[in-house]
């Protein structure tokens, strides 16, 4: 599986999973608040987004991964999340 994200703004990242020979793409928008609230300053937020896609994806298949979200809707499918992002940082 390839996991690739790319900025698009400050806030915004455009994210490709490849798995299979198949491809879902996603935007994913992280806001400073969200990024200091999850991480502080102990990675970069293109990291935060793929360790956040290693996350999900160890949950669900990529399809299923909305197209489209704020980093911090995770959390509301998956509560353990804030938790588990910061050990994988």
């Amino acid at each position: 599986m390839e996991i690739t994200v790319e900025m698009l703004s400050e806030d915004e990242y455009f994210v490709t999973v490849v798995q299979d020979d198949t491809k879902t793409e996603h935007i994913v928008k992280v806001s400073d608040k969200d990024f200091n609230k999850l991480v502080g300053t102990a990675c970069s937020k293109e990291d935060l987004v793929k360790k956040s896609f290693e996350f999900l994806l160890e949950r669900e298949p990529k399809e299923l991964i909305q197209k489209k979200f704020s980093i911090m809707i995770i959390s509301k499918f998956f509560p353990e999340y804030p938790d588990v992002i910061k050990k994988m940082i």
